[in-house]
């Protein structure tokens, strides 16, 4: 069967997935646009909070900083702290979930007295953005139907890749012209054909990547799949058997039982993070458990890492002040590399850091008008159906 006689056929399924998917597709496009420079946005809007004075005097502990902040004003049991080695920078502080199912927002703190500096301006739009993105705002969340909705949608988005570049395979494959210049002097159909197949081809490859990145966080088996292929079979049967088996925490020492409402000791997993790392580090970020474990995760950026996503991993004992696992960076394989900055992959970060992330962000922003333009091209479709049914070459854009 030649390629051009199944054309007609591909050409439904493209234009029915297509339909299906056209809204949330537009959605999830341009909620990721506006995610692209959070960061960025985010250290503009709050200079004047996130910068201190450096100062002679030592910076505080973390316990030290929750401390004087719980004093000062009680805001909720704290999940997160960032410590940065800049002596400019303030420390972050993250509030767990009160009893509503609502997030305090989070605060900025002074590293030398621990004085409430603000919340940062944009945060609450940012979460809300963020929550669109990944679970359309639908109820539960990431357990909600949201995660596996988006799953399907980018499966669907995958399908339309594939068969559009399939549709649009012209007899002069080899012209460069024919496959990246659109020609702005038709009119109507032939115009939104040709915006939509050329266009779709300058972003096809990021499209693909962000599909396929997308998967990871959507679908455990798409995670465990690529957890399998790219992880030495030691490190992927470990993570496997992590997820199989419920994650046990190391028992307190008599008399020091860990309930939710015992503070962790914050000051032990320091000491024993800056030993590890030789007091060497440019940011960390300390995750309390969510729930009566003691086990702290710090996730930490050395001076040296060349690259901003490349991170050191410790989890410590903060009864005990034992380090029960570390993962550095630098020992990880090609594979396990491409796992942990799977995030950097999604938002093109990865390819030389903004330059990547603005094409990435650019290709996001273009979703809408892929959405318009195929809704244009399947009304003018059926339209013309009606008076006399299309040629087969008609149905092959570009030639």
């Amino acid at each position: 069967m030649s390629t051009y006689s199944i054309k007609p056929a591909l050409l439904q399924v493209h234009s029915v997935i297509g339909l299906a998917i056209s809204l949330v597709v537009a959605v999830v496009g341009m909620s990721g646009a506006m995610m692209s420079f959070e960061d960025e946005i985010g250290a503009s809007l709050n200079a004047g909070i996130m910068r201190v004075e450096a100062r002679s005097t030592p910076m505080l502990t973390p316990d030290a900083l929750v401390a004087r902040l719980q004093a000062a004003q009680d805001l909720g049991k704290v999940s997160a702290v960032t410590m940065t080695s800049d002596p400019s920078a303030a420390v972050r502080i993250r509030f767990a979930r009160n009893e509503g199912g609502s997030r305090p927002s989070s605060v900025y703190v002074d590293p030398y007295d621990g004085r409430l500096l603000g919340s940062p301006r944009g945060e609450d739009f940012f979460v809300t953005v963020r929550k669109l993105h990944r679970w359309l705002l639908l109820p539960g969340d990431g357990n909600g139907y949201g995660r596996p909705i988006n799953g399907a949608v980018t499966i669907g988005l995958i399908v339309l890749l594939i068969s559009g570049i399939v549709l649009r395979w012209p007899r002069r494959a080899g012209s460069v012209k024919i496959w990246l210049k659109p020609n702005l002097a038709l009119h109507g159909r032939g115009f939104y054909r040709s915006l939509h197949s050329v266009v779709g081809t300058w972003v096809l490859v990021a499209y693909l990547i962000m599909g396929l990145s997308g998967l990871w966080y959507s679908f455990d088996w798409f995670k465990d799949g690529a957890t399998w292929l790219l992880s030495r079979p030691p490190v992927a049967a470990a993570s496997m058997q992590a997820k199989a088996q419920p994650k046990m925490q190391p028992k307190s020492p008599k008399g020091t039982a860990a309930t939710d409402t015992a503070p962790i000791a914050l000051d032990r997993v320091w000491s024993t993070f800056l030993h590890e790392r030789d007091g060497r580090f440019t940011t960390a970020l300390l995750t309390l458990p969510a729930g009566t474990g003691t086990v702290v995760r710090i996730r930490s950026r050395a001076p040296d890492a060349s690259q901003d996503g490349a991170r050191d991993e410790f989890r410590i004992d903060a009864v005990t002040g034992r380090l029960v696992s570390s993962e550095l960076y630098a020992d990880k394989s090609a594979g396990e590399k491409i796992l942990v900055r799977m995030f950097d992959i999604h938002r093109g970060s990865i390819f030389g850091g903004w330059p990547g992330k603005l094409v990435f962000m650019l290709a996001a922003a273009l979703m809408p008008l892929f959405v318009v333009t195929g809704l244009l091209l399947y009304l003018s479709r059926r339209k013309h159906r009606r008076a006399s049914p299309p040629a087969l070459g008609s149905l092959v854009p570009g030639e």
